[in-house]
């Protein structure tokens, strides 16, 4: 019976039985290569064939086990030259597993307490979903230096802003305390647009001093990024406060959504408001209606999903809308482009 051996989508023989045995016992050809029996169609792996012949496969062994580590080598074991170079010490996978994997660990080192505590494991996670965003929606137009710039101007303004008691000098914020659904109002005109205009001062300043044209995407990713910096201020807020006097299970359930999935909602709500301002920036005779859409859409998601989070499967239904407008909106750019030239 000949055989042929496939491996890479090239074809090697044909090998009878016994020839196919001494390669695999040398280790030229291995048990789980593709194989096919000259004439036949379908292909089955070396070691059924030699099954099939009742064939023993007695593989060598080239030396014991400190002579094999030793061919293997020192260098290959523990590559200095290599650990060390600026190239491998620069490399961008190296720098994100250790900034994700050892971030952590690190902190632990800083003897500092109450609320630094709190705002470190948020940044922790703040750095994730940073890197998460700017490997799904970095342009060419993305800096890291401007992406620094609005993570931590965000959070200098809202800490400014909310010490002076920015929410409450919103007459509507008072509706929150009202029962469903007239709390609709106090969500969606009170805290809504309140916090959506916060997080987008950063964004008008980076449309302002732009040097050039931005793209729809470019400013997405940076109120992608100021959301979650909102988030972060909000999130150690919380886990301080009202989470702290919570049972402990709930406790840690809420702290857990703090440093996750609602950082991302106002990242997402964020990102929408980018979308629609950029377009504000490259067609400014429609601004004054796209400044009402970039700030109305995510305040009306926003202020929904506040005023009914006591039911978690209908809040979750307003959330996915809003992820899915974002990723529409991104997907259908080039239409509203062609709409607005008009």
């Amino acid at each position: 019976m000949d055989i042929i051996i496939i491996r890479n989508n090239q074809q090697y023989g044909p090998y009878d039985e016994q020839t196919l045995l001494s390669y695999v016992n040398s280790g030229q050809i291995l048990l789980h290569d593709k194989a096919i029996v000259v004439g036949e169609s379908e292909p089955h792996t070396v070691r059924c064939y030699l099954k099939r012949a009742k064939l023993k496969v007695h593989r060598q062994d080239k030396g014991n086990i400190f002579s094999q580590i030793s061919t293997i080598g020192s260098e290959l074991l523990f590559p200095r030259t290599t650990l060390f170079s600026k190239q491998f010490l620069l490399d961008q996978r190296f720098l994100i597993l250790a900034l994700v994997g050892l971030f952590p660990m690190l902190i632990m080192q800083i003897p500092l307490g109450g609320f630094f505590v709190f705002y470190e494991l948020s940044l922790y996670f703040s750095i994730i979903w940073g890197l998460f965003f700017y490997d799904c929606f970095k342009t060419p137009q993305v800096r890291l230096k401007t992406t620094l710039a609005v993570f931590f101007i965000t959070q200098l303004f809202v800490f400014i802003a909310w010490g002076f008691g920015l929410p409450q000098l919103n007459p509507f914020y008072v509706f929150t305390q009202a029962v469903f659904p007239l709390n609709i109002i106090g969500f969606t005109l009170g805290v809504g647009f309140t916090e959506e205009i916060t997080k987008a001062v950063p964004l008008l300043i980076i449309l302002y001093k732009a040097k050039e044209p931005l793209i729809p995407q470019t400013v997405v990713y940076y109120g992608l990024i100021s959301g979650i910096a909102f988030g972060v201020w909000e999130g150690v807020e919380y886990q301080m406060t009202v989470n702290a006097e919570q049972e402990y299970t709930v406790s840690f359930y809420l702290n857990i959504l703090r440093l996750t999935s609602l950082p991302f909602l106002h990242a997402c709500w964020c990102g929408i408001t980018g979308y629609f301002l950029s377009f504000a920036n490259l067609y400014p005779k429609y601004r004054k209606g796209l400044y009402v859409l970039a700030f109305t859409i995510p305040a009306i998601l926003h202020g929904l999903y506040d005023s009914i989070s006591n039911w978690p499967l209908v809040s979750l239904f307003v959330v996915i809308i809003g992820l899915m407008l974002l990723m529409v909106y991104l997907k259908q750019s080039v239409n509203y482009q062609s709409k607005l030239r008009q």
